[in-house]
């Protein structure tokens, strides 16, 4: 695909991809930078005591140099061990701690077993070649001389300046000589770690601004990315379509314990149960607007529940209530109502099946009519 197309911002999904195959934004002038600044601030900070730690660990060994014993020679090296830790293992630590550092600002460490693979064509002498001749070599090597020209003219601009000292130094004292040298060696430091800091900054912009260049997607690599990770658009949409189908049957299958079905009584419809022993308020069983609603109540009409018409209390169920859910307190008075109608329907038609039932029975116990004969054959006993 052609550079032009890819005009979209790396998603965060390719920034992670890149990122367990290794590819980081880093610069590896920025913690030789720091380290530089960094040991150079120590050495200066602790500068009053170096001559005279040194000069009396070397007075100390000359003193004890010409035993022979073997206590002599164990003193001599514990006192060697411990001037050489004292003085070289914190600026070794202060080092290794900046570098660390510089490590983490840039994006952490990271192990990963893709950057780790063999790579076994790098073993080729023509691709080797062909690499080191390359555009991107030759970039490389730029890079490189543009802070050690600086770096050599900052050598050269301080040796200059100091020129008349330098060849005076034969007739200096060996502490002022050492202390001017020193002088001169923390001036270096600190400029030329100023350079690097200077261009390393540089060179992580330029790195950034390369990064994010080859990062970029295409339109159509985003959509791509979008499906594999959200799944195929149709098949999410059948499984919607599957899951709201099975939804709306286990729906359905509620309505045969519905207490009542309140409806608009074409638009809307919702089944409530209500059992006063054990619900504190009334439950939403099954809820429908078109179709839906009809299919409620027609499976209310085959399990017998009572269907009631009330166009507001319906609308206020369906929009406020989720299925599952008990009504607000709000709609308490109205459906208080409707259960109460309910309630006094449900008694009137059980008294009068209970008339009707008594009526039957007396019925069938009057006595016979006069000549009417008991017996099945019609004969005479």
């Amino acid at each position: 695909m052609a550079d032009e197309q890819r005009t979209e911002r790396a998603t965060p999904r390719r920034r992670e991809k890149a990122r367990e195959r290794g590819q980081l934004v880093r610069s590896r002038e920025l913690p030789s930078a720091l380290t530089l600044l960094a040991v150079a601030a120590l050495l200066r900070w602790a500068n009053g005591g170096f001559l005279p730690a040194w000069s009396g660990l070397l007075r100390h060994l000359l003193a004890t140099g010409s035993r022979t014993d073997l206590a002599s020679m164990a003193s001599i090296l514990d006192w060697t061990a411990w001037g050489i830790a004292r003085w070289v293992l914190p600026p070794l630590g202060l080092a290794w701690g900046v570098s660390v550092m510089g490590l983490i600002t840039q994006g952490g460490f990271v192990v990963t077993p893709l950057a780790l693979q063999p790579k076994w064509d790098r073993l080729n002498p023509v691709n080797n070649i062909s690499r080191i001749f390359s555009l991107g070599s030759l970039s490389t090597l730029l890079k490189s001389l543009v802070p050690v020209g600086v770096l050599l003219y900052l050598a050269v601009g301080i040796l200059s300046r100091d020129w008349l000292q330098v060849t005076h130094t034969s007739q200096m004292g060996l502490p002022a000589a050492l202390s001017w040298l020193a002088q001169v060696l923390y001036e270096f430091a600190w400029k030329g770690g100023m350079v690097l800091l200077v261009w390393a900054g540089v060179d992580y912009a330029l790195q950034r601004a390369n990064y994010e260049r080859s990062m970029r997607m295409s339109k159509q690599e985003i959509r791509d990315e979008h499906r594999d990770l959200e799944g195929n658009p149709a098949t999410k949409r059948r499984i919607k379509r599957r899951f709201r189908e099975m939804r709306r049957r286990k729906m359905m299958r509620q309505v045969a314990r519905a207490t009542v079905v309140i409806t608009n009584p074409d638009e809307f419809a919702v089944a409530l149960e209500y059992v006063p022993a054990k619900m504190a308020a009334p439950l939403v069983l099954a809820k429908g607007r078109g179709e839906l609603a009809q299919k409620i109540k027609r499976e209310a009409r085959w399990y017998e529940v009572p269907i009631i018409e009330n166009k507001p209390l319906a609308q206020a169920l369906y929009r406020t209530v989720e299925v599952g859910g008990t009504i607000p307190a709000k709609l308490y008075t109205a459906v208080a109502e409707v259960l109460a109608f309910i309630y006094r329907a449900q008694a009137k038609a059980r008294a009068e099946a209970q008339a009707k039932a008594r009526l039957e029975g007396q019925g069938s116990t009057s006595p016979k009519p006069a000549g009417e004969n008991p017996s099945p054959s019609g004969t005479r006993g």
